[in-house]
């Protein structure tokens, strides 16, 4: 009884609103770089179009099939990517594992709407569909800045 009231908590009423709403979730017709990531253990995938300009993102667009986790995470990452630097996202990306992983602090601003998912730290099952919007947004940024300077 207690891991299903645990996992009830989980899924907290905030991370059930975010997923609701996932912002930017059409493509882009012209990309600079698109990034699918899947996570292997549940299927999860997250498709990320970026268009960049001046090192920043300057249009963002995500097509996510995740669990309700990975659609909060992606809803957070969505609300707050656009104007952010490939180096931003990386770190963003590196702190909400090791906010996952090890207890460490909350991803920095914008990305600190993702402190909603610490409670996910004891569900080790799901870090990897929580991480797969800024994994692909780091790898599409990435790319689009090589394609850039190519």
């Amino acid at each position: 009884m207690s891991a299903d009231s645990d996992l009830i908590k989980l899924y907290s009423t905030r991370i059930l609103a975010l997923a609701a709403d996932i912002p930017h979730q059409e493509r882009l017709a012209h990309p600079d770089a698109t990034v699918k990531k899947r996570s292997p253990l549940c299927g999860s995938t997250v498709t990320v179009d970026v268009v960049m300009k001046d090192g920043r993102v300057a249009e963002y667009a995500q097509d996510v099939k995740a669990c309700a986790l990975g659609q909060a995470a992606a809803s957070v990452v969505g609300s707050a990517i656009v104007g952010c630097t490939h180096q931003q996202i990386v770190e963003a990306r590196d702190a909400l594992k090791a906010m996952l992983k090890s207890g460490g602090p909350t991803p920095p601003a914008p990305f600190d709407g993702l402190e909603v998912l610490r409670p996910a730290a004891d569900y080790k099952n799901r870090h990897a569909s929580i991480l797969l919007s800024l994994d692909a947004a780091a790898e599409a940024t990435l790319q689009a800045q090589q394609a850039h300077s190519a």
